[in-house]
């Protein structure tokens, strides 16, 4: 046991050794607070977008620096802070957890887990608000990502690292269409990794609901993990009933999510569903901070909002890892108004928008997609060439069906010309129909427009052609598999290809001729 001599040699010893420092911290004190808003003093080398702790351990979030004070959102739900408390600057940004342990799981706009699956080990953390690329670590959209909606596909495409709005009404099918490109990406995965393409890039997903009911958020849980997507989706969930701070960082912790992805050379596609409410959530935020109210109420940055999120997806050239992230933003319309101050803001930011009709919806045009308003800007440098050999012509009847639609409503006589196109037409917009959660493979629609495209159809009763067009694609999925290989893997129509695809339909056309006879 030491003595009292040797333990007094030991403490002077650790003080000679001692080198003092002086640790600088950043302390101010709450003013005032309130629906989720704090003003405090002090806090003079505070950041935007800092965090910031309060004596009750709960955070916060720095969003306006004012001379005499700074505005905090409380990030924190159930957070006790009273006037006068203590408040200290972290010298952090807000950062959310990244990489594929996040696949399969359900976070928050902080990133923590509330699926109730456990902690989550990320690969990285990522800071919340980021500059988006600049113009030479890109390269030009050409690489298609498929969303398996025909009408889509074929007229509207969307390539890796293009940011397409899907726009409409409410209850017009907008969340559907989303959920739909999400299960054919991973429908595509799950197929090229029983093959094994060295070559392929899968794409993985991030779907951000933001302001959603709940029920509709775990019906979309449902769904994907009942179709095996899952596993390939990150699902960020702010509901109605969590704070607007949530639903205001959301989108931006998911974009930072697929940016992990896309640094690092792979493909990743973000849904944000829907921006409409993700505006609402910033307007009240901004109102309680006492910020200057512009238009409708909403801040005169309302127009940065989006486009600073929006132009974080990019695809980045080859010397930059090559990786991409698609946005696939989503937009509420109020009676069609596509003029509105929130879907102009954001029209004009994205590459396109699929706008979907209600008028077309209540007529059981499902997908309702309106080709006249709807427009890709990447256009046909994100098709491969299968779809360029039979899409241009389909469109063009389409767009014909609809103009001479107009004149025939007159109810007056029309020559035999004029009414062959708008039964071609008609027969296209049924071909276009599909249900939910039904994505359709590459190959299996440059079959069906093939066809359509080659008047394998004509002869089929309007009011039969949806019947007709469901049976061509079960008979080729038995009959004809070799022929969609071959579609798929060399993506173009030559002349062989072309061939078979005439004798398969001429096959298919006596089958359903002689099941004709046999029925009578």
């Amino acid at each position: 046991m030491d003595t009292a001599n040797e333990i007094i040699e030991k403490i002077r010893k650790e003080i000679a050794a001692l080198q003092p420092s002086t640790v600088y911290e950043n302390f101010g004190h709450v003013l005032s607070l309130g629906d989720g808003v704090v003003f405090a003093s002090g806090l003079s080398q505070v950041k935007l977008n800092e965090k910031v702790q309060f004596a009750d351990g709960s955070l916060g979030l720095a969003l306006n620096l004012a001379e005499d004070c700074v505005g905090i959102v409380v990030l924190s739900d159930g957070a006790k802070i009273n006037v006068g408390d203590e408040v200290k600057s972290t010298g952090e940004l807000l950062c959310v957890p990244v990489g594929k342990a996040l696949l399969g799981r359900v976070v928050n706009g902080l990133g923590e887990p509330i699926d109730g699956r456990g902690p989550i080990a990320p690969a990285a953390h990522y800071p919340v608000e980021k500059i988006a690329p600049g113009i030479l670590p890109r390269q030009s959209v050409s690489q298609p990502l498929q969303t398996g909606v025909i009408a889509i596909d074929s007229m509207i495409p969307i390539g890796r690292g293009q940011r397409e709005l899907i726009i409409g009404d409410r209850a017009t099918g907008k969340t559907s269409i989303a959920i739909d490109v999400i299960l054919n990406q991973a429908k595509i995965n799950r197929q090229v990794e029983v093959c094994g393409d060295p070559n392929f890039r899968p794409v993985y997903s991030i779907y951000v609901a933001i302001g959603q009911r709940r029920s509709a958020v775990a019906k979309t849980i449902q769904l994907l993990e009942s179709h095996g997507a899952l596993s390939y989706t990150i699902i960020l969930a702010e509901d109605a009933s969590n704070n607007p701070v949530g639903q205001y960082i959301a989108p931006y912790a998911g974009t930072a999510m697929g940016e992990w992805f896309m640094d690092n050379g792979m493909d990743a596609l973000i849904v944000y569903d829907d921006l409409s409410k993700h505006a609402v959530a910033y307007r009240q935020i901004s109102l309680v901070l006492k910020r200057p109210a512009g238009r409708q109420a909403y801040p005169g940055d309302i127009f940065y909002l989006h486009s600073r999120l929006l132009e974080r997806s990019a695809r980045l050239n080859r010397d930059n890892g090559g990786g991409s992230l698609t946005a696939l933003p989503i937009v509420e319309t109020q009676e069609g108004d596509v003029s509105a101050y929130i879907p102009t803001n954001i029209i004009s930011i994205t590459d396109g928008q699929i706008y979907l009709d209600t008028d077309l919806f209540n007529r059981g045009v499902r997908p309702a997609v309106a080709t006249g308003i709807s427009v890709s800007r990447v256009g046909s440098a994100a098709q491969v060439k299968a779809f360029k050999q039979v899409a241009g012509k389909i469109k063009m009847d389409l767009g014909q069906y609809y103009e001479l639609m107009a004149f025939a409503q007159f109810g007056s006589e029309l020559d035999e010309r004029t009414q062959q196109q708008l039964d071609r037409g008609a027969r296209i917009v049924e071909l276009f129909k599909q249900p939910k959660l039904a994505p359709k493979s590459m190959e299996m629609q440059v079959f069906l427009l093939w066809a359509m495209q080659n008047g394998f159809f004509d002869k089929i009763a309007i009011g039969r052609t949806k019947a007709a067009v469901d049976d061509l694609e079960q008979w080729a999925l038995a009959a004809e598999v070799q022929l969609l290989e071959d579609i798929a893997a060399k993506k173009e129509i030559d002349d062989a290809v072309g061939a078979r695809l005439h004798h398969a339909l001429e096959s298919w056309q006596a089958a359903q001729e002689g099941g004709a006879v046999a029925g009578a």
